[in-house]
């Protein structure tokens, strides 16, 4: 299938998403979809499906012009939509997500279970995927769930995918798999349209990359006519110097202790400690239980055993609110479910941890409010219409900020980042690991868990490594190696 959209337009009210955007995909490529969070990728595709009608502008596929009305006709005439915020039904079975409106039936109108799961394993397979079909997805993780959109969408048999941030909760083997498949389909002539902030798996898996900024076409080129330097340059309009800004640590006391604690059977006998001005990465793989300790310590989950001690005192927490109160802010990795209230504005949401640094007697000051709201807007240069907009109409990447924001403003002693930079573009990256140093430098201890190596080599004083649920081993900064990683986290020595 092969596609092309001419001086596309879009406005919602006031703001103007697309202003004259070109973009065209041929049959068997995989076509990189590269640009700083909110310069209208995802609008441009979502018109392309039919979720929105365009303003101005042409789509043209195989010769005829062509406009879906919605994305349910998209899927039918073949082009799969892979969004980054997953839409799974959490109370339903993993089986009933994957055929969910289009379920196979018998002749005589009935289920055709044995038929479902076949296909279903045999994608799964294909995906080297072992989620039980009858687990519902509302246990999975957000890998896991990934996983699921994923499959759903290959199992359509559509001749375009367009995949947002497919890669953005997998680990590296789950990510290599996938471009095992996505090089199956190519040669199968499916078309791919790559959204990605991830620069090593453009250069790895594409063939052309157009980049947007500010809801324009930049430039679209041949994979191998361009280089990193390059696309970033054309995405946020300037150089950056480096990826990851420097750091010069000034490591302090330890604020931070978790004595041989263990929950849910998913971790056991973990102990580690955090010091002022430090950055702890923790790695390892999907599964391993990083996420799950670190809901444990902040009082999400409950500890079957074990001692949590800040700034020397043994501390009871129960339940989120003791976390607060002892200085721990926790930046959770499912924004969407956990780390935002999507119908709030950007305002509200801000101020949901901080009520108390505005208010006195009971009554909340608009004036600090919005002053609050203001600084940290402009500090993480979040980009909105105004801070009455609800967080749902914000990019994945202006969310991400708003949920940071939420948390600097408690003045955290510890700052647990899970994934804090899931689905954010490489220039609001730098802005992050700049906010992180800057925090550091002000005595904040801070703990980073990510599945992105890259990053936690580059911005980690320390690196823990998980391996089903216990930690298997400690790098300093200069002696750690993707590969020493990896061996840890896969159980070696």
């Amino acid at each position: 299938m092969n596609i092309e959209m001419k001086n596309i337009h879009k406005s919602f009210g006031t703001n103007r998403v697309l202003t004259g955007v070109d973009f065209d995909l041929r049959e068997g490529e995989v076509h990189a979809l590269m640009g700083e969070n909110g310069a209208g990728k995802s609008t441009l595709m979502n018109i392309l499906t039919g979720l929105h009608n365009r303003d101005e502008g042409t789509i043209v596929i195989d010769g005829q012009e062509t406009y879906f009305g919605s994305p349910k006709e998209a899927e039918e005439r073949g082009v799969a939509f892979i969004h980054q915020e997953l839409n799974i039904w959490p109370e339903m079975t993993v089986l009933d997500n994957l055929f969910i409106g289009k379920e196979m039936t018998s002749k005589f109108g009935f289920l055709n279970m044995k038929q479902m799961k076949a296909l279903a394993k045999e994608q799964f397979n294909k995906l080297s995927v072992t989620i039980p079909l009858v687990q519902e997805a509302g246990e999975c993780s957000v890998g896991q769930k990934q996983m699921i959109e994923i499959a759903k969408a290959l199992m359509t048999d559509a001749k375009v995918i367009i995949m947002d941030e497919p890669t953005a909760a997998l680990t590296e083997r789950e990510i290599q798999k996938l471009f095992e498949v996505i090089t199956s389909l190519k040669r199968e002539g499916v078309s791919i349209v790559y959204i990605s902030h991830r620069m090593e798996e453009i250069f790895a898996i594409c063939d052309r990359i157009t980049v947007m900024r500010d809801g324009k076409t930049v430039d679209t080129k041949a994979i191998s006519e361009t280089n990193f330097d390059e696309v970033v340059k054309k995405m946020v309009g300037r150089e950056l110097t480096e990826r990851y800004p420097a750091r010069h640590p000034n490591i302090g006391d330890v604020v931070l202790e978790v004595k041989n604690i263990s929950g849910k059977d998913r971790f056991k006998d973990v102990s580690f400690s955090v010091h002022a001005g430090e950055i702890v990465g923790i790695s390892g793989l999907m599964g391993a239980g990083r996420t799950e300790m670190m809901r444990a310590i902040f009082g999400l989950d409950p500890l079957d055993s074990g001692e949590v001690w800040v700034r020397g005192k043994k501390v009871a927490i129960k339940k989120p609110d003791d976390a607060v109160k002892h200085g721990i802010g926790f930046i959770t990795e499912d924004r969407k479910d956990e780390g935002l209230v999507l119908d709030f504005s950007v305002r509200e949401n801000m101020a949901l941890t901080n009520l108390f640094s505005f208010s006195s007697k009971g009554f909340i000051s608009g004036k600090k409010e919005q002053e609050f709201v203001d600084t940290l807007t402009k500090r993480l240069q979040i980009k909105m219409h105004t801070s009455e907009t609800a967080a749902r109409n914000l990019s994945g990447g202006n969310q991400q900020k708003v949920v940071i924001a939420k948390w600097i403003g408690i003045g955290p002693s510890v700052l647990i980042l899970d994934e804090p930079t899931r689905g954010v573009d490489v220039g609001a990256k730098r802005e992050i690991y700049q906010l992180m140093n800057e925090l550091t430098e002000r005595g904040v201890a801070i703990i980073m868990v990510s599945s992105e190596l890259p990053e936690v080599l580059g911005m980690s004083d320390r690196i823990l490594v998980v391996h089903e649920g216990k930690i298997t081993g400690e790098l300093d900064r200069e002696h750690a190696t993707q590969e020493h990683i990896m061996t840890l986290a896969t159980g070696g020595q």
